[in-house]
């Protein structure tokens, strides 16, 4: 199947500028960020089906103190959704591939833990 080089899957926020070497832009939320519109987003696909759950979502909450748990729990999730993980290592063994969020957080948001899901198993 082949490595995934690290280098080949980033993590943007939706209201950071749009930029030539992003690649393939998903955004991997559920919801749609709040004052984004699609031409601004310049997304090549919106990936609803990976985010975390509506609960999942709302329990986190983004704490920081739930996010050891949130990691586990949404890991599960991800375990549902072995096309969606397919489709995006296939992505990103080709190129690069960014995957957009709307967290403030940088550091505690599902974007970072699909990433590493990601390069672990490629």
């Amino acid at each position: 199947m082949g490595e995934i080089p690290a280098s080949h899957v980033r993590l943007k926020r939706a209201y950071d500028p749009v930029s030539p070497d992003d690649g393939t832009r998903i955004l991997v939320d559920r919801l749609w960020p709040r004052g984004v519109s699609k031409t601004r987003a310049a997304l090549s696909d919106w990936m609803k089906d990976i985010a975390p759950s509506t609960a999942l979502r709302e329990w986190f909450g983004h704490e920081p103190a739930k996010w050891a748990e949130f990691q586990t729990r949404y890991r599960a999730e991800l375990q549902g959704h072995q096309a969606e993980l397919d489709q995006l290592r296939d992505l990103a063994r080709k190129g690069v591939v960014t995957l957009v969020y709307g967290a403030r957080d940088r550091l505690h948001n599902e974007a970072v833990v699909l990433r590493d899901v990601l390069l672990a198993q490629s």
